[in-house]
């Protein structure tokens, strides 16, 4: 190739990577604003969290788009494919964040300030914490092409499935305790699921990440379980 489409090419892979790490930015805000909505009952930050998902999808078509068009004009090997391999991918699991972040913002319109007890929530919110904290670190990762981090942050996500198993079973304790919490503990397991899978998408993306960066997948340390199901 000339030095000139050399040039051209370097700038697509840029501007796409830039895409989704706009997306990234999307997903993230989306993610916070639903559980700020959740905890402080904010109907209103609700319902626009829930309307800027539009937004986000949007530019994951456009995404999608341009990758099959990269793809097919230049024909990538190496690792320019696997960052398009990567972002392709990265991209799927950011959509999917902004759509369980909708879900937590439908939830709180739904309990419409029936969250009547703040202590209820109090795991949901450090859960959250955590879950945010290992996106951000994430798209960090991403944008820094750094492996060791996305290594972490897989290695990480065991603490979330055991957040979200102790706040399963305190919210199960509640509801056998007093029957009259048990709508607002059902809105909250509602919530607290999804927070879990957007921390399974984090796990997703940094191996995606660590794959782009060196070609290699990261080991499989455990077999996930969820030990909420196996108590049914």
């Amino acid at each position: 190739m000339s030095e000139h489409t050399v040039s051209a090419y370097d700038q697509e892979l840029t501007e796409m990577a830039g895409k989704v790490a706009e997306m990234g930015g999307l997903a993230e805000k989306a993610f916070a604003d639903a559980v700020s909505a959740l905890i402080s009952q904010d109907i209103e930050l609700a319902n626009a969290t829930v309307a800027q998902d539009a937004r986000l999808d949007q530019i994951y078509q456009d995404v999608e788009v341009k990758l099959i068009e990269l793809i097919a004009r230049r024909q990538p090997m190496g690792q320019d494919l696997r960052e398009i391999t990567a972002a392709t991918r990265i991209a799927n699991d950011l959509e999917r964040v902004g759509d369980l972040a909708k879900n937590v913002a439908k939830r709180v319109i739904a309990i419409d300030s029936d969250l009547q007890s703040k202590k209820l929530a109090i795991g949901v919110e450090h859960m959250t914490e955590l879950a945010l904290s290992q996106l951000k670190q994430v798209l960090d990762a991403y944008a820094r092409k750094d492996a060791e981090v996305a290594r972490h942050v897989q290695e990480a996500d065991a603490e979330i499935d055991a957040l979200y198993t102790s706040i399963f079973r305190e919210l199960l304790t509640y509801m056998m305790e007093d029957p009259r919490v048990i709508t607002q503990c059902v809105h909250l397991l509602f919530c607290a699921k999804n927070i879990e899978r957007i921390g399974d998408h984090a796990t997703n993306i940094a191996e995606n990440v660590f794959y782009m960066v060196t070609g290699d997948r990261l080991p499989e340390d455990r077999k996930k379980f969820d030990e909420t199901m196996a108590e049914h």
